[in-house]
């Protein structure tokens, strides 16, 4: 797609964009949330165009599942392969080279100790689903309890949504769910629900776990896991303090627990690391991923330490976890991180772009905080910085202008822009993202004042 970004041609939505909108409110369950009218026709590396003929520059990466772009060439060329050769033939009752491939690849760069082994999924719920299931299976029943945290998300099947505790809608009517999840709050550097600074903060929760819930709310030897985002997602991309993932493994080896990282997000380099707990030097029992596994193909896998993903035969299976094409894909994915050195890419250009905005932020009121690690950046927007009352409308509109402009971005928690364009974006694209994006920023700080 010979296109320069962004290019605005008619003010979306056009009028093949309405039709379709007429189209999809008729057929689609309305149960999403749509952060603006965009109806996409194609996507190229770090472009996408709409059905009008609008492009834009791609800050979204299909929700962090596009680490490497729309439709790279070795991607596509690995998938039209693969299907010259096996479609499907479920990895639950037969054997196939591609899945012992694709498994060892994972295995390659995985941050668990031993020989990891893998359970394919379709998804990041499923994935999160199977990681519940063997963190009571390995116990065999006897450590009914697992602990979450407050702001998570951890996907929205029965399962994994009794896990999360992101926004109250995703739950409401649907009660009741797993029993068993113990939620706890989560160190929010920026807003400590326990009201100390944000190095205090880390510890402040594990004192709380220790304390209160272990101490007086269930005994630890029922608890089988601890399940975290190592990075908050949906919540707003929220990085915790520099030892809570470390003390958080402290706690779990000290008890006999598992520790379950969901890197669902923050998994395959969009961090400026692999996974984002070996910021912190973390191994895992379990890890969870999906979304940019496979470049844009259903794909998920759980990642375990050997003598924990024992369960028996039977006890847990898929038919399309593992599909032949989209494993495929996540080997081709694999291989084109290592080869065009994109998490390393991805850790400097991040650092630079952070610096940028962190400036920018101590000039606009409005903008409460600044964090992320790689390319998982985020804005927070507040009415007012002593407050930190969060500029919920602020952030509908920076939202929605830099949509108009050519710029795709989302939000996360209340009031807070979320950034994440593909690892290997060109750096002249990334760079007029992130200035029209500050421009705009400038306006909506100058129209409050």
């Amino acid at each position: 797609m010979a296109v320069k970004a962004p290019n605005i041609i008619v003010e979306p939505p056009g009028p093949k964009a309405r039709e379709i909108l007429g189209r999809d409110e008729e057929f689609i369950m309305q149960s999403f949330t749509r952060w603006y009218p965009l109806v996409v026709k194609r996507g190229e590396g770090a472009i996408v165009e709409d059905v009008d003929g609008n492009v834009y520059i791609d800050f979204n990466s299909g929700i962090a599942v596009l680490n490497i772009g729309h439709r790279h060439p070795r991607v596509v060329e690995a998938v039209k392969s693969q299907l010259e050769k096996l479609v499907h033939y479920s990895l639950t009752d037969f054997y196939y080279e591609e899945a012992v491939d694709a498994a060892e690849a994972l295995a390659s760069i995985a941050p668990i100790s031993g020989g990891p082994r893998v359970f394919f999924t379709n998804s990041g719920t499923e994935s999160v689903e199977a990681a519940l299931k063997v963190s009571r299976g390995h116990f065999k029943g006897s450590r009914p309890y697992i602990i979450s945290f407050i702001g998570a998300f951890h996907g929205r099947t029965m399962g994994s949504l009794s896990l999360g505790a992101s926004k109250s809608i995703q739950k409401k009517w649907f009660h009741p769910l797993v029993p068993g999840i113990i939620h706890v709050p989560y160190p929010y550097p920026y807003r400590c629900p326990f009201k100390v600074g944000p190095e205090e903060c880390g510890d402040a929760v594990i004192g709380y776990v220790e304390e209160w819930v272990l101490g007086r709310l269930v005994d630890p030897e029922e608890v089988s896991s601890i399940i975290v985002e190592p990075i908050q997602g949906e919540a707003g991309y929220i990085v915790p303090p520099e030892g809570f993932l470390r003390g958080l493994e402290k706690l779990a080896r000290r008890h006999g627990m598992l520790l379950v990282a969901d890197e669902v997000q923050t998994g395959f380099g969009r961090t400026g690391r692999w996974f984002a707990v070996e910021h912190w030097g973390v191994k895992p029992d379990l890890v969870a991923t999906a979304k940019a596994i496979a470049s844009g193909l259903p794909l998920g896998a759980l990642i375990g330490r050997r003598e924990v993903m024992d369960l028996p035969p039977g006890s847990h299976a898929t038919t399309f976890g593992g599909n032949p094409v989209a494993l495929a894909a996540c080997r081709a994915t694999i291989n084109v991180i290592k080869e065009e050195g994109l998490v390393e890419r991805a850790d400097r250009l991040g650092r630079e772009v952070l610096k940028y905005l962190e400036e920018l932020g101590d000039s606009l009121e409005i903008v409460g905080d600044v964090r992320g690690k790689g390319f998982m950046i985020a804005l927070e927007l507040v009415e007012d910085p002593k407050t930190k009352k969060p500029a919920v409308k602020s952030a509908r509109r920076v939202i929605l202008e830099s949509f108009k402009k050519g710029v795709l971005v989302i939000g996360g928690g209340f009031s807070t822009i979320r950034m994440a364009p593909p690892l290997n974006i060109p750096e002249e694209l990334l760079w007029k993202g992130v200035e029209i994006l500050a421009d705009i920023l400038k306006e909506e700080d100058k129209r409050r004042a």
